[in-house]
C-alpha cells in the first residue's frame, strides 16, 4: 500500500533519515522501533505528508504522495506524539472542526462523527472542555480525529505516551480493533505493546532500517540464537555442557545442593536431545531443562547497540555500518 524508497532527510548537515526503504502492504498492523533520535518521528511526518523528503520517494498505491499531497491526504489519518488539542473547545467543537477541515458535510459528517465517537469510546465526554479531561481520554480524542475521515492507513506516533497501565490497555485494544480494516503504523516504546498489536516489526537506528520481519522471525534471526537453563545433579555438569558444540557463553549457580546452567548457543539446531542424552550417559539427575528466546528489549538492545541518535531539527548521523535485515526465510546479515 505505501512504500519508501531510498528515503533522506537532512536538517544542515545533520542527516536524520538516511536511504530509507521498506513497504508496507494493506491490512497491516506495524511496529516502528527504534531509540530516542532514530529518526522515527521525521520518517512517520514524511509518511504523512507533512514533510516531505530531501531525496528518494514515499509512495501510496505507486503514487508519489509528493505528485499528489492533498489526494493521499484523504487516505492517511496521523496522530502525531504531541497530540496537540485545543483545550478551550469542546470535544464536539473540536471534532465538528476536524471534519469541517476534512471537508465532511451534511449526513457524511453525521455519520463520520458518530462512527468516531463510537469506536474510540468518548460519548461520556462529548459535550466536555477537552481541558477537562483525562490524558488517557485526550488520546481517544486524537484518535478520533485521526481516524474521523475513515483513512485506509493510520499513523500513531506513541499513542500511548503518558498513560497508566489500564489506559494503555484500553488504547492497545482500541488499535488492534482499528487493524482490522485498515493499515496501521505505530510507533511505541513500550514493546508489549508491539506484541500484543503488530504483525511486523521495522527497527530503525541512527536513521537507517535494521530490521524487518515479524517478532517470532527477528527473534529467531538474532544473534543471541537459542538460550537453554539446565538444573542438574551429578559431576562435571558445568564442564560438560559448556563444552557442547555451539555453545557461545554459559553462567553457573548452585541451587539446593544443585548446579543451575543457563547456556547460549548460535546455530538454528535445538540442543535439549544432546543435552538429555548427555546427562543420561553421565548418570545426573535432571531436575529442568527448557529453552527459551532472546526477549525483544535483548533484541532491540543487538540491533540498535544501545545507541541514541538526533531526531527533530537536530537530525540523526549515520555511523556507516551495514544495515541488518530480517524477513522470513532470509538470514540475519550486518
Amino acid at each position: 500500500m505505501i512504500s519508501v524508497e531510498g528515503v533522506t532527510k537532512r536538517y544542515g548537515p545533520l542527516v536524520a533519515v538516511d536511504g530509507l526503504t521498506f513497504e508496507i502492504g494493506r491490512g497491516e498492523v506495524v511496529g516502528f522501533l527504534g531509540p530516542n533520535g532514530a529518526g522515527k518521528t521525521t520518517t512517520m511526518r514524511m509518511l504523512a505528508g507533512t514533510l516531505q523528503p530531501d531525496a528518494g520517494e514515499v509512495r501510496l498505491d505507486g503514487r508519489s504522495i509528493g505528485d499528489a499531497l492533498a489526494e493521499a491526504k484523504r487516505r492517511i489519518g496521523y496522530m502525531p506524539e504531541s497530540n496537540a488539542l485545543y483545550g478551550e473547545m469542546l470535544v464536539s467543537e473540536y471534532l465538528d472542526f476536524t471534519a469541517e477541515l476534512r471537508d465532511l458535510k451534511g449526513a457524511a459528517r453525521r455519520s463520520a462523527l458518530g462512527e468516531a465517537v463510537e469506536r474510540t469510546g468518548i460519548g461520556g465526554v462529548y459535550h466536555r472542555p477537552i481541558s477537562q479531561l483525562s490524558k488517557g481520554y485526550r488520546q481517544r480524542v486524537g484518535l478520533a480525529a485521526a481516524i474521523l475521515h475513515r483513512p485506509e492507513l493510520l499513523i500513531l506516533d506513541e499513542p500511548t505516551e503518558g498513560l497508566d497501565p489500564n489506559q494503555r490497555v484500553e488504547i492497545r485494544g482500541l488499535i488492534r480493533e482499528l487493524g482490522r480494516d485498515r493499515t496501521v503504523l505505530l510507533s511505541t516504546h513500550v514493546l508489549g505493546e508491539v506484541e500484543a498489536t503488530c504483525n511486523r516489526l521495522l527497527i530503525i537506528s541512527r536513521g537507517r532500517l535494521v530490521a524487518d520481519g515479524s517478532v517470532a522471525e527477528l527473534l529467531e534471526a538474532s544473534r543471541g540464537g537459542g538460550r537453554y537453563v539446565v538444573e542438574a545433579e551429578g559431576d562435571g555438569v558445568v564442564e560438560r555442557l559448556a563444552a557442547l558444540e555451539g555453545v557461545t557463553s554459559h553462567a553457573a549457580e548452585r541451587v539446593d545442593g544443585r548446579v543451575r546452567v543457563e547456556l547460549v548457543a548460535g546455530g538454528g539446531e535445538d540442543l535439549r536431545p544432546q543435552i538429555f542424552r548427555l546427562a543420561a550417559r553421565e548418570g545426573w539427575t535432571l531436575w529442568e531443562l527448557h529453552r527459551s528466546r532472546a526477549s525483544l528489549e535483548e533484541l532491540f538492545r543487538e540491533l540498535t547497540d544501545g545507541k541514541v541518535g538526533v531526531d527533530g531539527a537536530n537530525g540523526a548521523g549515520a555511523d556507516g555500518a551495514e544495515p541488518v535485515a530480517a524477513v522470513a526465510g532470509q538470514e540475519v546479515a550486518r
